[in-house]
């Protein structure tokens, strides 16, 4: 009996031991590449290692941020970044916290100015004309000097970039822009600050703006006031490091979620928020390859277009030669962000 006993406690141990690695080992295996895409667009603090579970909407919503997580989001896409020739989307769902009960509530105001958080989402067309904004959202980005796309009436675009990691491909998309004689936005996080400092002097020495995509990438409306101010000082501090430079003043909001009162906190500090109107899902490899990337740009291409592309894609690096020099062909001409915020 005791022999019974004993074998049979022998067994458990086994079984327990058995448990645990199988818990061990697919608990900690890395990402798919599948997965990580659930995550949203490239504002991560690495290219496997997502800062958000998951978007309201973006960066896994066509059109889009994300970052921007490997920023996230724009065609509506989302880096927070509603999608790509999906239905334009305005998520209001105000941003919620959690009482010592567990219980979430939502997230109170700001004295008079809203805290219900917005996603970033608009609807395609292809009449290559402007995406539609309800006169509401207009109005609230204009009164807090936010900006999403140029003139109507000019055959300007301005082209930007989310880094938040970096994938190897962002100095053959500056090869391409040097080729090509074109000025782009580069937001960056402070992950790609710090892990990049070569690429960030390079893309100031070639004239390009190298702009504010937060630390972390955190939903802005989800965090304190004083947790902006660090978000954003971390990143300007970083970049004076770097660069000698303290003219950072564009930032694009993580994921593309804003509040009135995030849009005011930010615009108190001296920023710029600069959304998108066209995007597509380019932080995940396409199964079209570098022409799908050409292709979706050139079918949405609107004047007055804010392009948001993510550097981290293999696909955007193949075509940009050719879809610069296609986009002159068109009759268009690139601008800087500076020459948006100086015409509107």
């Amino acid at each position: 009996m005791k022999k019974q006993l004993e074998n049979l406690k022998n067994k458990k141990i086994t079984a327990l031991a058995i448990v645990v690695f199988l818990l061990v080992i697919y608990g900690c295996a890395p990402q798919s590449q599948q997965e990580r895409s659930r995550t949203g667009d490239p504002g991560v603090i690495g290219s496997d290692v997502a800062v958000m579970d998951s978007q309201p909407g973006d960066s896994s919503k066509e059109n889009g941020q994300n970052e921007d997580v490997p920023g996230s989001p724009a065609s509506g896409v989302n880096t927070g970044e509603t999608g790509a020739g999906g239905p334009a989307q305005n998520v209001e769902t105000p941003a919620a916290t959690t009482t010592p009960g567990g219980e979430p509530k939502a997230t109170p105001t700001t004295g008079q100015v809203s805290n219900t958080k917005h996603g970033w989402g608009l609807k395609r067309n292809n009449q290559h004309l402007q995406p539609e904004m309800p006169a509401s959202i207009s109005n609230n980005l204009s009164r807090n000097g936010a900006y999403w796309v140029g003139s109507p009436n000019q055959k300007v675009v301005y082209l930007t970039f989310d880094n938040g990691y970096e994938n190897g491909y962002t100095a053959p998309i500056l090869d391409a822009l040097k080729a090509n004689n074109v000025r782009a936005a580069f937001f960056v996080t402070g992950h790609y600050l710090k892990s990049q400092p070569e690429l960030i002097k390079r893309m100031v020495s070639e004239g390009h703006l190298v702009c504010n995509h937060t630390d972390t990438h955190p939903s802005l409306p989800d965090i304190s006031e004083e947790q902006i101010i660090k978000e954003l000082q971390a990143v300007e501090q970083e970049y004076e490091r770097i660069t000698g430079n303290t003219n950072m003043k564009y930032l694009r909001p993580p994921q593309g979620e804003y509040s009135e009162r995030t849009l005011a906190i930010t615009k108190e500090l001296g920023y710029t928020n600069v959304f998108w109107s066209m995007a597509m899902v380019d932080w995940v490899p396409m199964p079209g390859g570098a022409q799908e990337a050409y292709q979706t740009v050139m079918d949405n291409l609107h004047n007055g277009a804010v392009i948001l592309l993510h550097a981290v894609s293999k696909e955007n690096a193949e075509a940009m030669d050719r879809m610069l020099k296609d986009i002159k062909a068109q009759g268009y001409s690139f601008k800087t962000l500076d020459d948006l915020v100086q015409v509107s």
